[in-house]
């Protein structure tokens, strides 16, 4: 039987789509390692060697990651904003994340430093997503310093208004310190990164598919497994 003709993104791929898709929501979802997948997908008859998953994690998980964000729905205006700390290239670096008050993904920003600048450029990511993020009117840290430099920039350039209040409480903070731990067990367990452009290539997969787990995607529930699998597929193998 004739094999089917690629979606526009796969063009040039020697695997099936549906190879790739899976590949590729396998990795992002679960703490397996490219050589678990081999064997995983060796069992199902499917020969691929462990760099081939590598270059498709490192090309469609922030494709899958851009992608997603056209269907997410819109955040709250309370944010938890905290730093969680992963290795890259033997240094640690300093992965900046942002949930609203009901743990819902506002973004996130991969930095080498922790100053105000990095907040800045955070905060500012963050507020780039006009359809979904609306400007916060309060922003929970946990006493980093930084953060009140950064939002009084960001208000002398009307980017956030002038009512936002920034407070720190570890209490409150506890939701997206909670939430942390659904990356971090991913790059723990594949021992963290080589590369910087494979961090972040590797970890913008890692939050789509954190924020699809969630049910942050209208369509699919935070329960439905088979619904964002799905969606993943559907998603990588539309037109752009």
């Amino acid at each position: 039987m004739a094999r089917l003709p690629h979606a526009p993104l796969f063009r040039g791929r020697h695997f099936p789509d549906e190879i790739i898709t899976l590949a590729v929501r396998w990795y992002l979802r679960y703490s397996l390692s490219y050589r678990d997948l081999e064997e995983l997908l060796a069992e199902r008859g499917v020969a691929v060697d462990h760099t081939t998953i590598w270059r498709w994690i490192d090309r469609y998980g922030p494709e899958l990651e851009q992608r997603l964000r056209r269907h997410l729905r819109t955040v709250g205006r309370s944010w938890r904003v905290d730093e969680t700390y992963v290795r890259v290239a033997g240094e640690w670096c300093y992965l900046y994340r942002a949930v609203d008050s009901q743990g819902d993904t506002v973004d996130f920003y991969l930095s080498e430093t922790r100053d105000e600048v990095a907040a800045k450029l955070f905060l500012r990511k963050a507020l780039a997503d006009t359809r979904r993020v609306p400007p916060p009117r309060e922003i929970v840290a946990d006493g980093n310093p930084t953060y009140p430099i950064a939002l009084r920039s960001l208000q002398r350039e009307a980017l956030v208004p002038e009512s936002c209040r920034l407070r720190s409480s570890h209490a409150d903070n506890n939701l997206i310190e909670q939430d942390h731990r659904g990356i971090q067990r991913r790059a723990d367990a594949k021992q963290h990164f080589r590369a910087w452009a494979g961090a972040k290539h590797t970890i913008a997969g890692y939050e789509a598919m954190h924020m699809l787990r969630k049910g942050q995607v209208e369509t699919c529930g935070s329960g439905d497994s088979a619904g964002q699998a799905r969606f993943v597929h559907q998603v990588l193998t539309l037109a752009a």
